[in-house]
């Protein structure tokens, strides 16, 4: 850029290179082109020329041999050429304003700002090779450094009070609803944000704690005048919008940086000092909300509350309790219909369809107005089981579940679609699995179904399988095991049942028979009295027996009478009757062929059944809806001094009738389910102490209640347990302590 080589260039004096050329021609310039109101864009203040002839002339200044190299002298004079522009004009126009109103001081710190801006750009082209070369090897501020260094000494400084406190009166004239300059806020946030020099220190200090302070002093007035006036409802409703509104501000004009401390403070003065007063607000709290169904109102606490630490755990336990309370009233209904007269039994579709409605309504609740959170579906759980596990009356609510499911499942009962079952059937599982007794509706369930399938009852084996699927999937293999073997034996009991027609169409028998074979395991105990059959059945059973013990020697057959059915053809004066019975009550109809009249006494010798069975066969053929039996003398109850004959006058529109006869079985064993209960207490404590070989006796009481899954024992049972499996030597209590237990191997 010289004009020749090094020898023959002249030598630039400091004075005469700074005030004839650099500051005549550049800095006078520019603070002249600066005062008098130059915008920014302009890029044509210093054309090419003028631009170059100035740069060079520092170029050269900073080039000449020492002692006439003035980097030094030049990098004092810049930074001494800002520092006087800013003190002696910039700050004065700033200090004339800030008394004016607090947008004045604004837009006039906003134009010095992109002054200096312009300035310190100017500046860094003038004086680049000390950039360069001077700065880096002194390691000195660069240039761009030092001019914002000087701004923020003289004038950000001196000015940062009052523009903060200008800033913060148009935060909150925004916020009363008055439109502001934005972008003129904006240009001053970004000049805070400049002065950290890389990092937000001015502007987190000076700026953001003061706005943050201040932001709390609004909200807190705004929380005390709303929350005496208005409902929950609507304040939140305030609430969320003053929350969108500061975001909003925060994306307009603030650092992004603000947001979340900005938002907390809202949260914490508007939501969480009054999250209880909210909550808890009579005509309008969370209970009043569920009670009314304001799904809109309940979706918006729950975000509201959501976004505070722990804020939905009080919300939670209201919604809790209202289900819960909701459940007992389900539960008080059923005992008051009770209490009124009602007759108690082991089927009430009522109160299960109540329990099952009030369960879908409040898991849509759950799912929809509390977006499924686990806190909400804890509490829907802990409601449920409190409800659930309430028995009212002298059936508990298992057998009560089972006796719906078998409405459902069995033909003859509700009048359902495929989907309809399927949907009561997911329905009843849910209620099934807050069940703390899922041993006994397992054994009243299996006692049911063993009824459906052998009486072929089932309205659907499909059905059927869908239900065991889902008990098995919400309990395990072992749950549904026996289930599964009785479907299994009935499949596999087909192709044996073809076998055995064919080698009795050999036979000469009278009879249609059939025999379905059970595996004993799978299948409820029955009581079986050895009936005494007629000749033609037991000419069939002995043919069945021997085909039977030739295919398979080494299996027992037992023979149960009681479950088994049989197609009568009755003839009643001129007309004839297809009648569906039992076998026990096919037998006592053969009895009384050919118009004989038997005693109590006599009939019970003759077919070898005792009272306790006798009775309830034949009070289904002579005091039910079809009395084929003439009963002496009448009444509806059956005495040992009554008399029987054939009904002679009986008499009925349809011709295929069906007579049902009271079970002689319970719909479960309490005895049994106690044994079972029993052994899974003791096998819990074996496999517990073998793993373990020494526990205290607290300790070992919290696993087996942690292990058994099925059914809740009271602690005193498994002491019990225990003490018998010590007798048993098992276990032993320890010599340094009895509370402690050592496992015997």
């Amino acid at each position: 850029m010289a004009a020749g080589g090094p020898n023959s260039q002249r030598i630039i004096p400091l004075e005469e290179g700074w005030n004839d050329e650099i500051k005549v021609k550049a800095i006078d310039k520019l603070q002249d082109l600066l005062n008098g109101g130059v915008g920014s864009g302009e890029a044509s203040m210093f054309g090419p020329k003028e631009y170059v002839a100035i740069y060079t002339t520092c170029y050269d200044m900073c080039t000449q041999r020492s002692p006439y190299n003035w980097s030094r002298e030049l990098y004092q004079r810049h930074g001494e050429t800002i520092e006087q522009y800013l003190r002696h004009t910039v700050l004065p126009a700033l200090q004339q304003k800030s008394g004016q109103g607090g947008t004045i001081l604004l837009r006039e710190l906003q134009v010095r700002w992109e002054n200096h801006e312009i300035m310190n750009k100017w500046l860094k082209k003038f004086f680049t090779y000390l950039d360069r070369y001077y700065v880096k090897h002194h390691s000195l501020p660069t240039l761009s450094e030092a001019g914002l260094r000087n701004f923020r000494t003289h004038i950000y400084d001196a000015v940062k009070g009052d523009s903060t406190a200008a800033i913060l009166e148009l935060i909150q004239q925004e916020r009363t609803g008055k439109i502001i300059d934005k972008s003129l806020v904006k240009n001053i946030v970004e000049l805070y944000e400049s002065m950290g020099m890389g990092s937000l220190d001015c502007y987190n200090t000076d700026l953001e704690e003061a706005l943050l302070e201040s932001s709390r002093e609004y909200f807190a007035r705004k929380q005390s005048e709303w929350i005496n006036v208005d409902s929950t409802p609507d304040y939140l409703l305030k609430a969320e919008t003053c929350l969108e509104e500061e975001k909003t501000r925060v994306s307009d004009y603030l650092n992004p940086s603000t947001e979340p401390k900005l938002l907390k403070v809202v949260e914490e003065e508007l939501l969480e000092k009054v999250e209880m007063a909210l909550l808890e607000k009579e005509g309008s709290g969370c209970h009043v909300l569920l009670a009314n169904d304001k799904s809109e109102d309940l979706q918006r606490m729950f975000r509201l509350f959501g976004r505070l630490e722990n804020g939905l755990q009080p919300m939670a336990n209201i919604v809790q309790n209202f289900m819960a309370s909701m459940g007992n009233d389900v539960i008080s209904q059923r005992k008051a219909r009770l209490d009124s007269g009602e007759r108690d039994k082991n089927d009430d579709p009522k109160f299960v369809k109540a329990l099952i409605a009030l369960h879908e309504k409040y898991l849509s609740v759950v799912k929809t107005d509390f977006a499924g959170h686990a806190l909400f579906q804890k509490a829907l759980k802990n409601a449920f089981s409190e409800v659930v596990n309430k028995n009212v009356g002298n059936f508990s609510n298992a057998e009560l579940f089972s006796t719906f499911c078998d409405r459902v499942l069995k033909s003859g009962g509700e009048k359902l679609s495929e989907q309809q079952v399927e949907e009561n059937l997911d329905c009843i599982v849910q209620l099934f699995s807050y069940l703390t007794e899922k041993d006994m509706f397992a054994e009243i369930y299996r006692n049911q179904l063993a009824k459906r399938l052998l009486n072929q009852r089932s309205a659907s084996d499909d059905a059927e399988k869908v239900m065991i699927a889902k008990l098995k999937m919400q309990c395990g293999t072992h749950f549904t095991s026996k289930m599964e073997g009785m479907l299994n034996d009935l499949a596999v009991g087909s192709e044996q049942r073809n076998e055995f027609d064919a080698r009795m169409r050999n036979a000469d028998s009278k009879l249609d028979f059939g025999v379905q074979v059970l595996t004993t395991g799978f299948w409820p105990t029955y009581k079986s009295p050895e009936v005494a059959l007629t000749p033609e059945m037991t000419q069939c059973m002995e043919i069945f027996k021997e085909w039977h013990d030739n295919k398979h020697a080494k299996r027992k057959l037992t023979w149960m009478f009681s479950l088994g059915n049989a197609s009568v053809r009755a003839v009643f004066g001129k007309k004839s009757y297809d009648l569906q019975l039992t076998t026990l009550q096919a037998v006592a109809l053969n009895a009384f062929n050919d118009g004989v009249t038997l005693s109590f006494t006599e009939l019970s010798k003759r077919l070898n059944l005792e009272e306790a069975i006798l009775k309830p066969l034949m009070h289904s053929l002579s005091c039910g809806k079809y009395k084929v039996i003439s009963k002496t003398p009448a009444s509806n109850k059956i005495n040992t001094t009554d008399t029987f004959t054939a009904n002679a006058k009986f008499s009925c529109n349809m011709r295929k009738l069906r007579i049902p006869m009271a079970s002689l079985d319970a719909t479960h064993n309490a005895r049994k389910v106690e044994e079972d209960r029993s052994i899974a207490i003791e096998a819990a404590i074996v496999r517990i102490m073998k793993a373990r070989k020494t526990l205290p006796h607290q300790q070992l009481i919290g696993e087996v209640l942690t292990q058994l899954a099925f059914f809740k024992p009271n602690p005193r049972v498994i002491k019990r347990r225990i003490e018998g499996l010590i007798e048993r030597e098992y276990l032993e209590r320890s010599a340094d302590n009895p509370n402690v237990y050592n496992y015997l191997a």
